[in-house]
């Protein structure tokens, strides 16, 4: 209930109390009861009326306002018996005390009222009597066991939503962390590409250097794979300047596998005892560095992602296509689901931050049957970082996305 619609409905419940009060002294209504001071008892509803306004912020005050109504005309002179004026405005701060009170007050509040009516069936004629006793306390118990029990389930609710806040929180942290790890090895992995690199540009030239004199054919050799590998390194240099590093682990000057190694990645996958089946279409080619080792790593997380969690598969196909402009990637299974949510998962987040490094698209998902997909396209251009990849997290580009009935992610 939002502050705005509360403070309409105590609005409400004042002016409830102020007409059916009034209304009981000067017409009168039949549950007018003795002799009193029209004037006295005129004051005293407008007060017990103004006092419920402030019954959810100050509970056990305007309690004991409204009690202190009930109970001192009869301690000064005679004054009316009223129901709508005197007894539903106490009803009503009965609840709010038990509802909006905090720490004792709602037991002070229930203990000011039991005191209250003691006396009033002791010592007021009108009240006398068990059945009117009865009466009294039946209702007002009813009143407070409402208050305590909505105070409970908006406590509950309270304490759910909190929960459910740090639940999302704590997802998002992960997520965060699961990608800032991924780019974190990206960027190693770049580095070492583009130290090797520069250790390859340092012996071309160092062979040019010697043979300057005597080889202009090896030197025109030598100078041309200088500026076809610095070409490369430093378009790999203008993505790694995007990926956050960690300085603390540098690794081996060494290259990184690609999809040279992909047969041997395969024949891992099959000693393992899950059925790999491996087909390369189109014209193969070199590729940049970055991209090789990009595509490899798509295929060793959906592999691993099938040994994990594809559940009963028989089949595991990994099919490579070579364009004039891009490379397809396309591996899939034909297990049965497991209880993890497709989409989630470090494998997949680093999948995601592979391809958006180059510009490509993922397509992740389970299939219509049963088995789960893997589609990634990388372009073979050296596009420009797309900007979407440098300050967060680069979701996947999803087009018609298979419906999620079977498969499972990493």
């Amino acid at each position: 209930m939002t502050l705005t619609r509360s403070r309409v409905i105590d609005a409400l419940v004042v002016v409830a109390v102020l007409v059916s009060g009034l209304g009981e002294v000067w017409v009168p209504f039949d549950s007018r009861q003795g002799d009193g001071n029209l004037t006295w008892t005129t004051v005293q509803v407008v007060v017990v009326a103004i006092a419920l306004w402030w019954r959810r912020v100050q509970p056990l005050r305007t309690l004991a306002v409204v009690l202190a109504c009930f109970v001192l005309p009869e301690l000064v002179t005679t004054g009316f018996l009223l129901f709508f004026g005197s007894f539903v405005p106490i009803c009503i701060a009965v609840y709010s005390a038990a509802r909006h009170g905090v720490g004792r007050q709602p037991w002070l509040a229930g203990g000011l009222t039991a005191a209250a009516f003691v006396y009033g069936d002791l010592f007021i004629e009108l009240l006398g009597g068990l059945t009117e006793m009865l009466y009294h306390c039946g209702v007002l118990i009813v009143c407070f066991a409402v208050g305590r029990r909505q105070a409970v389930l908006a406590r509950r609710a309270e304490e759910s939503q909190r929960q459910a806040i740090r639940a999302e929180v704590e997802a998002a942290e992960r997520a965060a962390q699961a990608v800032l790890e991924e780019r974190t090895r990206i960027a190693r992995e770049l580095h070492d590409i583009v130290a090797h690199a520069m250790s390859a540009m340092v012996v071309q030239a160092g062979a040019a250097e010697q043979v300057v004199d005597e080889d202009y054919e090896r030197v025109r050799s030598a100078l041309r794979a200088i500026r076809e590998t610095g070409a490369e390194a430093l378009g790999e240099m203008r993505r790694l300047v995007a990926v956050l590093r960690d300085d603390n682990d540098l690794g081996l000057l060494a290259p990184q596998p690609g999809l040279s190694g992909l047969a041997r990645l395969v024949d891992d996958a099959r000693r393992s005892g899950l059925p790999v089946e491996l087909t390369v279409s189109g014209e193969e080619r070199g590729l940049p560095a970055g991209v090789d080792l990009a595509a490899y790593r798509i295929v060793q997380e959906a592999l691993t992602n099938a040994r994990r969690h594809a559940c009963e598969a028989t089949s595991v196909t990994v099919d490579l296509r070579f364009a004039a402009d891009r490379l397809d990637l396309e591996i899939r299974d034909d297990g049965t689901a497991s209880a993890v949510t497709a989409g989630s998962g470090h494998g997949l987040v680093g999948m995601r931050e592979r391809v958006a490094l180059y510009g490509g698209t993922l397509q992740t998902g389970p299939l219509p049957e049963r088995g789960f997909l893997v589609r990634a396209t990388l372009p073979l251009a050296m596009l420009p970082l797309a900007p979407s990849a440098l300050p967060g997290p680069a979701p996947s580009r999803l087009s018609d996305s298979p419906t999620p009935t079977g498969g499972a992610p990493a």
